[in-house]
């Protein structure tokens, strides 16, 4: 199918409506956790959702443009111009036509697009394996234990959003539309690179395989050409803009980063972290949890090459893992880092599929409870960086 021939909205959306009811009924459970937890500590838990962490940093972007910084009395400099434009530039535009605030177009926004992030999973999971483990693939991608995120004014699901359906555009061959997607991916998060490397692996595949073929199929090859070139625009056009703001060239953008002490260091930061918990027995436990959690992710990354997922996926998910993973960035991030990652997901969602319908209920409630008790934790606590 081609760009020109756009699908019929309705009933793709009641294909994926059990997937979405089941999403929001455990982001529900999770507000009310969440809701709970939060009065029993008498703190906010609409603050706490809107207007802490990175959120307040892109409702600043959104009020007030790129430019503020905060100066550390460590000598570290965090600038706003770390913070990826689109969030901020949707919560002004939510914020211009109504009259929500901008931390209550910052939620909204979240809101609206937790849904279509929920929507693009089924979609991909569907198309690769069919409507029942597109359902479990969602809920369990709503049930991740930092689930709460998707509720947060963060840009996490935004990006997941534009980077499922870009993928699924890769998958049903509508080239310029994934190329668009990819843009605005870009223009989301750094992390918008591994939705470009696996447009660009799936397009170039795709020429080589028609040079060895007698006869063309698919969409024209100009579509292809011009959906990776459009596909780093957004991430490419950002970076270079900061860099010219900031006087200090095209990597200034890594210089901003390091005032947060970010950058890709190829996982060392993160291992003498690990390393550095084994000092003492209460945390070698945590440092035990964490070497077994990386364990489990280059598992599940095993398994989906085993299943043959598509190369897009593979690409896509190898990429977000990789950046998380070897990032010198805020430690207790990476989780939220990896969320994006949903195609890791969908052994598991293969595997709660071939159970009976009550049992498979039973396993996505027990978690969910478990991730609603844990995010409401989280976020009274520490919370994400």
């Amino acid at each position: 199918m081609t760009d020109l021939e756009t699908p019929v909205a309705r009933p793709l959306l009641a294909r994926a409506a059990p997937a979405l009811l089941g999403y929001a009924a455990v982001r529900a459970l999770g507000l009310v956790a969440l809701a709970v937890w939060s009065a029993g500590r008498d703190k906010s838990p609409y603050t706490l959702l809107t207007a802490r962490w990175d959120a307040l940093w892109y409702t600043r972007v959104a009020e007030l443009g790129y430019g503020y910084e905060v100066r550390l009395a460590n000598g570290d400099v965090h600038s706003n111009l770390a913070f990826f434009p689109l969030l901020p530039w949707l919560e002004r535009l939510l914020h211009a036509v109504t009259p929500l605030s901008y931390a209550d177009s910052g939620f909204a926004v979240s809101l609206l697009a937790s849904l279509a992030a929920a929507w693009g999973v089924f979609a991909v999971a569907d198309h690769v394996y069919g409507r029942r483990v597109g359902v479990c693939a969602v809920l369990l991608w709503a049930v991740l234990p930092v689930g709460i995120v998707q509720s947060m004014a963060y840009s996490e699901s935004l990006f997941t959003a534009l980077a499922a359906w870009s993928l699924y555009a890769v998958l049903t061959g509508r080239w310029l539309t994934a190329g668009t997607l990819a843009l605005l991916a870009g223009l989301t998060r750094p992390v918008g690179l591994a939705v470009v490397a696996a447009l660009w692996t799936a397009a170039i595949v795709s020429f080589l395989r028609e040079r060895g073929a007698e006869e063309h199929a698919g969409a024209p090859p100009w579509r292809r050409a011009l959906g990776m070139l459009l596909a780093p625009l957004g991430a490419a056009g950002y970076v270079l803009w900061v860099g010219h703001h900031t006087g200090k060239g095209p990597l200034g953008y890594l210089d901003v980063q390091a005032g947060w002490r970010n950058g890709f260091d190829g996982g060392w930061a993160f291992a003498r972290f690990v390393a550095d918990k084994f000092t003492s027995f209460p945390s070698a436990l945590a440092g035990i949890g964490l070497i077994v959690g990386v364990a489990l992710l280059i598992r599940l990354y095993a398994v989906c090459v085993r299943q043959r997922q598509p190369l897009p996926l593979l690409v896509y998910a190898g990429v977000v893992t990789l950046l998380a993973l070897c990032a010198s960035s805020y430690f207790g991030s990476k989780p939220r880092l990896l969320m994006p990652a949903f195609p890791l997901l969908l052994p598991l969602a293969v595997a709660l599929a071939r159970l009976r319908t009550p049992r498979s209920a039973a396993v996505v409630g027990a978690v969910a409870v478990a991730s609603a008790v844990y995010g409401a934790f989280w976020l009274n606590g520490s919370g994400p960086p």
